[in-house]
């Protein structure tokens, strides 16, 4: 049975197999090694995703799962008084909720990589004229979310990664060491462009290639490794049933 990398998170893991995205890159150079598999949910946040852990990864799944990302806390970190207010998480139930869904994660198979993934950076301004463009005049002037309230959220994220020991990505950071970040990475103020999935792909990649991915055998044999006159010896292994 093939194994499979999830990738489990809100809308920026959603639109990650889109053309472009860091999702679809990941099932481009693991293909025929592991099945990567969807679970974005746009607008969720650490506490909604609670309630999916057992649908999506039950724990008597036969599946063998070999790594999963968690890429929470875009919506976690929307302010109160902003539009996003029901999507606001408290900064260390935040934390626990990552924690609940590591410690679920591992319970289903303890040798699964995981990996978390902090929310990435805010464009303020980018959020107000993304607002502007889809509601005109009746767009808030209130800010959904800040570049320094989001920053702590990627702290907890970082600090809980280091707490457990797992490998982590510190997108908030990582984005701002580039100059003009705001419109090269992030396509609405929150949103990855092309350059911004790539960034988390190379990343996420890293970590992979650490734990061995880069490794991983083919499912079934290469076609320059089948003997053309007697392809079932080529199959045996794998195919008993040939």
């Amino acid at each position: 049975m093939r194994p499979q990398i999830v990738v489990f998170g809100d809308s920026i893991t959603q639109q990650s197999f889109r053309s472009g995205g860091w999702g679809a890159s990941l099932a481009d150079i693991y293909s025929r090694k592991v099945d990567v598999v969807l679970r974005g949910y746009g607008g969720y946040n650490t506490r909604w995703a609670l309630f999916l852990l057992h649908h999506l990864f039950p724990l008597e799944s036969p599946t063998p799962l070999a790594a999963v990302t968690i890429f929470f806390g875009a919506n976690d970190a929307a302010l109160l008084e902003g539009t996003g207010k029901k999507q606001h998480v408290p900064l260390e139930e935040y934390k626990e909720n990552l924690r609940t869904i590591v410690r679920h994660i591992k319970d289903r198979s303890p040798n699964t990589l995981v990996v978390l993934i902090t929310p990435p950076p805010v464009d303020q301004q980018g959020r107000r004229e993304f607002a502007r463009s889809m509601y005109g005049d009746k767009a808030s002037e209130l800010a959904d979310r800040t570049n320094e309230v989001t920053g702590t959220y990627a702290e907890q994220c970082v600090a809980l990664a280091k707490e457990l020991g797992l490998p982590s990505i510190n997108l908030w950071s990582k984005m701002q060491e580039t100059r003009d970040w705001q419109k090269k990475f992030l396509s609405d103020g929150l949103h990855l462009t092309p350059e911004g999935n790539a960034v988390v792909f190379e990343e996420v990649v890293k970590i992979f290639d650490e734990a061995g991915f880069s490794d991983l055998p083919f499912d079934f044999p290469p076609h320059s490794d089948i003997d053309g006159e007697h392809p079932e010896k080529s199959f045996l292994q794998q195919c008993p049933a040939v």
